[in-house]
């Protein structure tokens, strides 16, 4: 296991959310059962570090900054595709 490695949980409610916030987070053991409860779900997971880095300093239920909203725009785009 990854002591380093970070997992961040979003989500988006259309019509209820403004913007994508962050449910969940957590680094080393906990970003692991995070990614265990995605795949149990099978909920999509989007490996991107910088990004993953950059969502883990927001708070819990904070909605991403709009600097963000292109980079998780896209990753929305391909789910609701998939």
């Amino acid at each position: 296991m990854e002591e380093n490695k970070k997992a961040v949980a979003l989500r988006y409610l259309q019509g209820e959310d403004s913007a994508p916030k962050v449910v969940a987070k957590g680094r080393g053991y906990l970003a692991q059962k995070i990614e265990e409860l995605a795949k149990e779900y099978d909920i999509h997971i989007e490996k991107d570090p910088q990004l993953a880095e950059s969502l883990y300093k927001l708070k819990l239920n904070e909605e991403i900054p709009e600097e963000l909203y292109e980079a998780v725009a896209k990753i929305l785009a391909f789910i609701y595709r998939h």
